[in-house]
């Protein structure tokens, strides 16, 4: 920038010799043009600052982690989690439930199609259900010394074989009104207790997918705020390269603007062409068109920001290292922990779990085989009362006993669940043996591209030192009438490109720092 303002003052003095104005009168427009830059500087400085919000890099990265929806969305995921695994956990105790229910029936119940009549006998020496004589209206004859009684017909018969064709002298009646029952309205309830005795390791294999899940959950968590973060943190640094190369566009036409009014000074005494005005307007033209180019790149990368930020598109906001000209930087490296990295990184430990989830799913399968054994205890209550000849009141009874469950044969269903669990576990150590892999290729790539980084900005910095000293030579003998327009111009495009790369190989430091930590899983808050 010195050097830019360096070069005005010689063009002014060049155009100011050639038309012999004096030196005295070349030094006071210097002042008077100094006096315009500090009050143009102080003004710039004014309201506009005050109204826009101050962000440091910090900042940025908290408003993201504040306001992504991404991580709102992944605590609520570790919190479903976590409700989960105390689902999983209430497996281990007993389940008491109660049901309860009432129906209202059309029609009640009659055991007895009509009034029964039962005749009337007596009980024998044996107990058995018999008659005598004096009890029945039939004949009777002599078979071999014994009674027999005779049928309707006069045939004798076998009372125990044929007891239809006995005459009963008496009967009694069973009313039909005696048999029916009342269950228009019915109520009936069931308390059930039951605890799980052995379940084939099913219930342990389930509380311990429970709590690898919550950990994924927590993992994944992580993965997304360290994603979070490097796009803010990418966002930030092309932020302050857009705004170092707009301050660097608007100065190098600023400069051709004067020079552009130089030259055609210079045209009207004869000391140069049209061919050179023209060369010098191109030249401005194409530093404007780039001027734009940056400007609405650093418009749009503002709305980035900000949209990750949580804040308003259109919200101004300044950075804390947009006028920081050298960024601190540090030859020394970082060394290389291979198996560090691999247990700070929250997608092996991702997949880790996800592959013991499966290995638990391999048991939940197998306890299929096994037999399950659980304990039960009901109590039962219905109205009308069945263990009370179903009156209109409640009555109810306990119970309690051992559930068991054996499996035999199911056609080799089990056997192939077993075999596809097997295979998703196995396709996950791979997928995770594949993920540490590339991994290990991604810290070697990051570490080689921050010492090339840090090798470009040490032949960005040497680039630009030679720019600037080319570029004084070139003005210096432009103000002694040696050089042409064309070299000088050539000089002020070799030191805006140095000035650009430099700032890239900045920002590149930078962010290849960014790069390398989250390779290495160490990028956090």
């Amino acid at each position: 920038m010195h050097d830019i303002t360096n070069f005005r003052y010689y063009s002014i003095f060049k155009i100011y010799v050639n038309n012999k104005v004096s030196y005295k009168d070349i030094n006071k427009k210097r002042i008077s043009m100094n006096k315009f830059g500090l009050l143009f500087v102080i003004l710039s400085l004014q309201t506009p600052l005050f109204a826009q919000k101050q962000l440091t890099l910090q900042d940025c990265r908290n408003l993201a982690i504040a306001n992504n929806k991404q991580l709102k969305i992944g605590s609520e995921q570790v919190n479903k989690a976590e409700a989960e695994k105390r689902v999983a956990y209430s497996q281990y105790f007993p389940n008491i439930s109660f049901t309860g229910s009432y129906l209202r029936n059309q029609k009640n119940i009659s055991l007895l199609d009509s009034d029964r009549h039962l005749p009337i006998g007596t009980v024998m020496p044996d107990g058995s259900f018999g008659f005598t004589p004096s009890q029945v209206n039939n004949q009777w004859t002599e078979i071999g010394g014994n009674p027999v009684p005779l049928d309707a017909n006069g045939q004798a018969f076998n009372p125990k074989e044929h007891p239809d064709k006995i005459l009963w002298k008496e009967h009694t009646i069973i009313p039909k009104s005696e048999f029916d029952m009342d269950i228009k309205n019915v109520w009936a309830g069931s308390l059930s207790l039951i605890q799980p005795i052995y379940m084939g390791g099913k219930i342990r294999a389930y509380n311990q997918i429970a709590n690898y899940a919550n950990q994924l959950a927590e993992s994944m968590n992580v993965s997304n705020l360290q994603e979070v973060m490097l796009k803010t943190d990418e966002t930030y640094w092309q932020i302050i390269s857009l705004e170092n190369k707009y301050q660097l566009c608007e100065s190098y036409v600023q400069l051709l603007q004067k020079m552009s009014g130089d030259v055609e000074n210079l045209i009207e005494e004869g000391f140069a062409t049209k061919a050179d005005g023209l060369s010098v307007r191109v030249k401005l033209n194409e530093a404007e068109i780039n001027q734009t180019k940056v400007e609405n790149g650093l418009v749009l990368s503002k709305m980035l920001l900000c949209q990750l930020c949580g804040l308003e598109l259109d919200e101004e906001i300044q950075l804390e290292d947009e006028n920081v000209k050298d960024f601190p930087t540090s030859s020394s490296f970082p060394e290389i922990d291979m198996i560090g990295a691999f247990n700070s990184r929250p997608e092996l430990r991702s997949l880790h779990l996800a592959k013991q989830i499966f290995e638990k799913k391999e048991t939940i399968v197998k306890s299929e085989h096994l037999p399950t054994i659980a304990f039960a205890a009901n109590y039962l209550v219905t109205n009308p009362n069945s263990f009370n000849g179903f009156h209109n009141d409640f009555g109810g009874m306990w119970n309690v006993g051992i559930l068991v469950n054996i499996p035999i044969f199911h056609w080799g269903e089990t056997h192939y669940k077993l075999k596809a669990a097997k295979t998703e576990t196995r396709i996950k150590q791979l997928e995770l043996d594949e993920a540490k892999e590339k991994i290990s290729l991604q810290i070697k790539q990051t570490s080689f591209k921050s010492k090339e980084a840090y090798q470009k900005l040490l032949a960005s910095t040497k680039n630009k030192e030679s720019a600037e000293e080319n570029l004084r030579y070139a003005n210096l003998g432009f103000e002694e009438g040696i050089i042409p327009i064309f070299n000088v111009m050539e000089a002020q495009t070799i030191w805006v490109k140095a000035h650009s790369e430099l700032i890239d190989a900045q920002v590149e430091i930078k962010l290849s720092e960014v790069y390398l930590n989250k390779a290495l899983g160490k990028l956090d808050k």
